[in-house]
């Protein structure tokens, strides 16, 4: 990956509908080069799609949740179990297997602190092997960025 590589992802986290012309014309190359360029991030992986970013708020979710999980144990069974059963749970956004204190991190949106709630009960409380849940709620998100691929 070279500095136009780079340019490129930078570009397109910037805005994925960006046209190949504009983008070319961005990154300094031709149209045609610059196309094969994104082909082939795309093939080797490192663009694995593209996204709309919506805004949960304007879609009627405006309280958005971090649940730190604690499993019973660490077995590759207990933790595949949790990991079908999450995915099961249309609330969560985001699930992460992490190393420290907890075992996994959630990002969990919900209509209202009530919402939140019933998520809690019929959703949260079910996943199998759970030993501890810790929910934090976020107050406002001071910053959400993708990786600055100019600076790798």
């Amino acid at each position: 990956m070279d500095r136009i590589d780079r340019m490129i992802l930078s570009a397109l986290q910037d805005n994925a509908r960006i046209s190949n012309i504009d983008l070319a014309q961005e990154v300094g190359l031709s149209p045609s080069a610059c196309l094969r360029r994104v082909s082939l991030l795309e093939k080797s992986g490192v663009i694995q799609g593209y996204h709309a970013d919506l805004s949960l708020e304007e879609l009627g979710h405006s309280v958005l949740v971090l649940v730190h999980i604690t499993l019973h144990g660490q077995s590759a069974e207990m933790m595949a179990e949790f990991e079908d059963a999450v995915q099961k749970v249309p609330q969560v956004l985001a699930c992460f297997l992490v190393a420290g204190e907890n075992d996994y991190l959630l990002r969990i949106a919900a209509q209202s602190v009530g919402d939140f709630g019933r998520i809690h009960t019929h959703f949260l409380s079910s996943l199998p092997h759970v030993l501890r849940m810790e929910s934090n709620f976020v107050m406002r998100t001071v910053m959400n960025r993708g990786l600055n691929a100019e600076e790798i």
